[in-house]
């Protein structure tokens, strides 16, 4: 008879959640689809930033996460209807030995063409608590009275 010896760790057991993984995943094809066509990845360690937009009647409004990064590390322009967000995270200074990283570090890219015309004139960025909120308000159209001769 075979007698079956279990091994005993002190290390806690940690369960696989296939829904978290997939979430994940999911996440990042979303990411990475919503700019396919738009914007090039960003390549050689950069990343892109989790980004929302959201049209009102008067503007679109960008959040983009930020965490961690001062607003002088940070580069916001508008050229037409393409906003482009870019910047560094630097590495910080540590006087251990870091045993994990999960944050990304480097430079960070993050591009959308907007889809309506926009005023350049108009644009309102702010920094706080880690989210950058973009404010680009749309083009109102210059309605010209013709008079009828």
């Amino acid at each position: 008879m075979t007698q079956v010896v279990r091994r005993q760790s002190s290390e806690p057991m940690t369960r696989w959640d296939p829904a978290s993984d997939l979430q994940s995943l999911s996440t990042l094809m979303s990411r990475f689809l919503e700019g396919f066509g738009d914007v090039p990845p960003v390549l050689d360690g950069g990343f892109v930033p989790a980004a929302d937009i959201e049209e009102t009647d008067n503007a679109f409004i960008i959040e983009v996460e930020l965490p961690g990064i001062s607003k002088k590390d940070v580069d916001v322009s508008l050229s037409g209807r393409r906003l482009t967000i870019s910047g560094e995270r630097k590495e910080k200074e540590r006087t251990g030995v870091l045993r994990r990283r999960v944050r990304s570090v480097g430079s960070f890219r993050y591009e959308v063409v907007l889809p309506a015309d926009v005023d350049e004139d108009s644009v309102d960025a702010r920094l706080h608590d880690g989210v950058l909120t973009v404010q680009v308000a749309k083009r109102t159209a210059d309605k010209h009275h013709v008079e009828i001769q």
